[in-house]
């Protein structure tokens, strides 16, 4: 693998893990009932973010070196898949 399929490859998971990380103990405006005029009540109020980005930065370097490992091992190659004919 190159360095930039690695670098592509952890920023995917990266963004998966942090999309899937994102509604996990979020506080909206309609749960905390301080709902500002013009705003929708699923708002949210505290996100969380930072602890959010840093938790999916360690999540992802882990699953990163799971991956990678089984990629470069050979473990697992396209011929595994079942793609080719």
């Amino acid at each position: 693998m190159a360095i930039t399929s690695a670098i592509v490859l952890y920023i995917v998971i990266w963004f998966l893990t942090f999309f899937i990380a994102l509604p996990i103990r979020i506080q909206t405006q309609g749960d905390l009932n301080q709902i500002t005029p013009g705003t929708h009540a699923g708002a949210p109020e505290h996100h969380h973010l930072k602890k959010k980005a840093i938790i999916t930065t360690v999540i992802a370097a882990v699953l990163w070196l799971i991956i990678s490992g089984i990629i470069l091992s050979g473990w697992i190659g396209i011929s595994d898949l079942g793609w080719q004919k």
